[in-house]
C-alpha cells in the first residue's frame, strides 16, 4: 500500500486511511562540483563521473550501506523484508520488494554479484509457493494491488536481465505471471468508474473504495513487459486496455500530468491531483516497453515523449530531482514510503532511454547529468546519502527511512552508467533473444488466503465465533486508542 501509513492489528479491518498533501514548487539551487566540504567538516563523496570504475565504486559503497538496513537474514527475523511493518519496524512489506528490484538493477548495471544470493532468497521466500503470487496471508491486512505489483515487477526485472535462477524454485517469469494472473482475475475488476483496479485487494481494507493510478500502473507495467517478453497478445491487450482507462478516467491529463486517483462513490471524478514521481515512473516504463515492442509512433511514441518531457519539467526543477508533493522549500512532509520514490523514477527513465533512444534518450541523459551532481553532494564518504539533492550538502535526514534515501541514491549512480561516457548496458532480453526464464502462463492459481465456506466444519464455526468476539473487542479497543490520540499516526498521500 504505497501511499498510506497503516495501523497493524488482528484483522484487516484495523487499517488507517491516508490523507492527501498537495505539493508546491520547490525552490532549489544546483551545484557543479563533485567534491566539496559539508557544514559538518566532512568531505562529500568523491566520484569521477567520466570513469566507469569510479561510478561503479560509488554505487558499491552505497549498496553496502543500503543492505545494512536489512535484517531478515538474522535469527528470529522474516526473510525478505525490511524491519516492520509498523509498529514492529519502519517499513511496510512492499518496500522490500522494491529494494530487491533496486539490487537486481545494481547487478545488471555494474556486474557486482555481491547481493545476488540474498536477493534470490528474499524474492523466492516472499513469493509464497506454490502460488508464487506474492499474496502471503501474513500481509493480508496491508495488501494492496500496488504492493503485490511492486514485488511482481521486481520478479519481471529478474527475468528481463537474466538474473540467476534458483534451482528447484519457480522461476522469475512464473512469479511475474502469477501476479498478473491474480490481478487480471474477474474478482479484481468491476464496472465502477468504467473499470480499473481498486487500490486494495480485500473489501475489508481501508482504501478499497479508491481506484488509483499506482495500482493500475503496476498492472499495466507488468502486462506490457510480459507482452514483450513472451510475445503473447493477451498481455498486450490488457496493457492497452489499462493504459486507456487511466487516461480516459482523467488520471493523465492532456498536458501529460499524472494524478493520484479517485473514489468509487464519486465515480472517480473527485480526482486527487497530487503528482508523485512513482506514478510517473511506472507508467513511463510501461509505455516505453510498448513503444519498443510495437514501434507505433502515434499510439505509444507520442504518449512516451509527452510523459517524459512533462515529467522532466515537473520533477527536475533547475535540473535536480525533487519530490514536489512533499519535499517543500521550507520543510519535508515525505513519509517513509515516499523517500524511495526518486529511485523508481530514475530507474524507469533509464529503461525508457534504453528502450526508445530515438525519442527520449537525449533529454533523459541531460537530466541525469545535472541531477548526479546534487546526489554526490548529498552523500558522506561512507555512502550515507541524504534526501534533498538540491542543497549542496548532506541534509541529515534520517527520520523517515533511511533505506529509501539509499535506494534512491543507489539508483542515481547505477542509472548514470547509461550516459555516453560509459560502456553499453546490456539490453533487456525476451524469450526470443536469450531469456532463460520460461515461466508458466497459468501461474497463480487460487491464492492461499481464499477458503470456501464448504470447507468449514462445525468445530471451525464454533472457534470462529470466539475469534469474532475477540476481534470485535480488539477493534473497539483500537478505536478508543485512536480516538484519544494516544496512537496517532500521520501520513501523506
Amino acid at each position: 500500500m504505497l501511499f498510506a501509513t497503516r495501523i497493524a492489528g488482528v484483522a484487516p479491518l484495523l487499517l488507517a486511511a491516508a490523507s492527501s498533501v498537495y505539493g508546491a514548487t520547490t525552490e532549489s539551487t544546483t551545484t557543479t562540483t563533485t567534491t566539496t566540504t559539508t557544514t559538518t567538516g566532512q568531505s562529500t563523496f568523491e566520484v569521477d563521473l567520466n570513469k566507469t570504475a569510479s561510478v561503479k565504486s560509488a554505487a558499491k559503497t552505497i549498496a553496502k550501506h543500503l543492505i545494512s538496513y536489512y535484517t531478515g537474514n538474522q535469527p528470529g527475523q522474516t526473510i525478505g523484508i525490511l524491519p516492520g511493518p509498523p509498529p514492529d519496524g519502519s517499513y511496510y512489506w512492499w518496500e522490500a520488494g522494491a529494494m530487491w528490484g533496486t539490487f537486481i538493477d545494481y547487478w545488471h548495471y555494474t556486474g557486482d554479484s555481491t547481493y545476488n544470493a540474498v536477493t534470490q532468497q528474499s524474492i523466492v521466500f516472499q513469493a509464497d509457493a506454490p502460488q508464487n503470487s506474492f499474496m502471503s496471508p501474513n500481509w493480508t491486512a496491508s495488501l494492496g494491488n500496488d504492493d503485490q505489483g511492486f514485488w511482481g515487477m521486481s520478479a519481471m526485472l529478474a527475468a528481463e536481465v537474466n538474473f540467476p535462477l534458483v534451482p528447484g524454485e519457480a522461476d522469475w517469469l512464473e512469479m511475474a505471471q502469477a501476479v498478473f494472473n491474480t490481478q487480471a482475475a474477474p474478482d479484481r475488476h468491476d464496472d465502477e468508474c468504467g473499470g480499473g483496479l481498486r487500490w486494495q485487494i480485500y473489501p475489508s481494507n481501508a482504501g478499497y473504495d479508491y481506484k488509483n493510478t499506482i495500482a493500475n500502473a503496476c498492472f499495466f507495467n507488468l502486462g506490457a513487459r510480459l507482452a514483450r517478453y513472451t510475445d503473447n497478445s493477451t498481455y498486450s491487450k490488457w496493457a492497452e486496455k489499462t493504459f486507456n482507462w487511466i487516461r480516459d478516467v482523467g488520471y493523465i491529463d492532456k498536458n501529460w500530468n499524472i494524478y493520484d486517483g479517485g473514489h468509487v462513490p464519486q465515480n472517480c471524478t473527485d480526482i486527487n491531483k497530487v503528482q508523485w514521481s512513482a506514478n510517473a515512473a511506472i507508467i513511463i516504463h510501461g509505455v516505453a516497453i510498448m513503444y519498443n515492442m510495437t514501434e507505433d509512433a502515434e499510439q505509444w511514441g507520442k504518449p512516451l515523449t509527452g510523459l517524459v518531457n512533462r515529467t522532466l519539467e515537473f520533477f527536475f526543477p533547475k535540473g535536480i530531482l525533487v519530490e514536489r508533493a512533499c519535499e517543500l522549500s521550507d520543510r519535508l512532509l515525505c513519509n517513509i514510503d515516499q523517500h524511495s520514490f526518486k529511485g523508481y523514477l530514475l530507474r524507469s527513465l533509464a529503461t525508457a532511454a534504453l528502450m526508445a533512444p530515438d525519442l527520449v534518450r537525449e533529454p533523459i541523459v541531460k537530466a541525469f547529468k545535472t541531477n548526479i551532481e546534487g546526489v554526490i553532494d548529498s552523500c558522506l564518504p561512507d555512502g550515507t546519502c541524504g534526501y534533498r539533492w538540491n542543497v549542496g550538502k548532506y541534509d541529515g535526514d534520517v527520520s523517515n527511512g533511511p533505506a529509501g534515501q539509499e535506494m534512491s541514491a543507489l539508483a542515481a549512480f547505477t542509472t548514470y552508467l547509461i550516459t555516453e561516457e560509459h560502456e553499453a548496458v546490456k539490453p533487456l532480453v525476451t524469450n526470443n533473444t536469450g531469456g532463460q526464464s520460461r515461466g508458466n502462463p497459468n501461474a497463480g492459481g487460487t491464492p492461499a488466503t481464499v477458503m470456501s465456506m464448504s470447507e468449514l466444519t462445525e468445530r471451525d464455526k464454533a472457534g470462529a465465533g470466539v475469534l469474532t468476539a475477540f476481534v470485535v473487542c480488539s477493534i473497539l479497543g483500537t478505536y478508543f486508542f485512536l480516538a484519544t490520540g494516544i496512537g496517532e499516526m500521520r501520513s501523506q498521500n
